[in-house]
């Protein structure tokens, strides 16, 4: 019995190393708008390019050889596709206009627009605490932009980065709507395969050079920080509460600014750090609040 216990702790420590060894992952993606001199819809391209290949590889050679969507149609993931896009390019435009700090923290509102959009969606009762949430995540977002001249570049972060968290909330609800039957590898690969091939012909409007340095960087956070990290976050999912994860992924800004501190030497101002922090806490409170128990 005793050997047992000891067998399911080591089991749950490893699927909490692998959400947070993902979650890093996801924060150190955002540096990427800082280190490749690339347009953010290049650096988008080349992200869901390489990982749609990497997660295509994965699918055939798992024993789930199926490669059509059984439940969700082709349209609807053409749209979770376009959405992804959106998000993505939106994120790295936030953090190119302004910083690093700034993009991760305006796209952590995304809870705020779950909030309010998931009770109106699924017919859901809406608690007077998502009230208090949204007051204090907009409270949070003030405290970042009123100090800075209007117009400027943490204004125009903010917006984009804020622009990213809506699109998030609103893939993540759809996903929720139309996909929860599907396999996430599945998903992911056709989400990533869709928003390339939607970005593609951008190539042909706007000439952009990709030298061997920045192509290896694009395959880094393509296989590295989309890909695997997907795949260690979902591996983790099957041994950590959701609820629990959901917390560890608040990290992910935190994780984000402290990496740009310690290789840009980006220090975000007090300003930025006061409204994130606040940010942060109220999602995280938000998040354990709204755990099923």
């Amino acid at each position: 019995m005793l050997r047992k216990g000891l067998k399911l702790k080591r089991i749950h420590s490893t699927g909490i190393i692998d959400i947070n060894v993902a979650v890093m992952l996801f924060g150190i993606a955002g540096l990427f708008g800082k280190v490749l001199s690339l347009p953010a819809w290049c650096i988008v391209l080349g992200r869901t390019g390489f990982a749609a290949m990497a997660l295509g590889l994965v699918m055939a050679l798992s024993k789930n050889r199926a490669t059509q969507p059984h439940r969700v149609g082709i349209p609807i993931m053409g749209i979770l596709g376009a959405i992804l896009a959106i998000h993505w390019v939106t994120f790295f435009h936030a953090i190119q206009i302004s910083t690093v700090a700034v993009g991760l923290l305006a796209f952590s509102t995304f809870p705020l627009f779950i909030t309010w959009l998931e009770p109106w969606w699924f017919g859901e009762k809406r608690r007077p605490f998502d009230v208090f949430t949204s007051v204090a995540v907009l409270l949070g977002i003030a405290v970042m932009v009123v100090p800075s001249p209007f117009g400027g570049r943490v204004h125009e972060g903010v917006f984009w980065g804020t622009i990213s968290g809506f699109t998030f909330a609103l893939l993540s609800l759809l996903n929720r709507k139309w996909v929860q039957h599907e396999a996430p590898v599945r998903i992911a690969f056709y989400q990533n395969a869709v928003a390339c091939l939607l970005l593609l012909p951008m190539t042909l409007w706007e000439s952009v050079s990709v030298d061997g340095r920045q192509m290896g960087w694009l395959v880094f956070l393509g296989v590295i920080c989309t890909a695997l990290s997907h795949a260690l976050f979902i591996r983790g999912l099957s041994t950590v509460r959701a609820q629990l994860a959901s917390i560890i992924a608040c990290l992910e800004p935190v994780y984000g600014i402290v990496l740009a501190g310690l290789l840009l030497h980006e220090i975000p101002s007090p300003y930025t750090l006061a409204g994130g922090t606040l940010i942060l806490l109220t999602t995280a409170v938000a998040m354990v609040r709204r755990a099923p128990t």
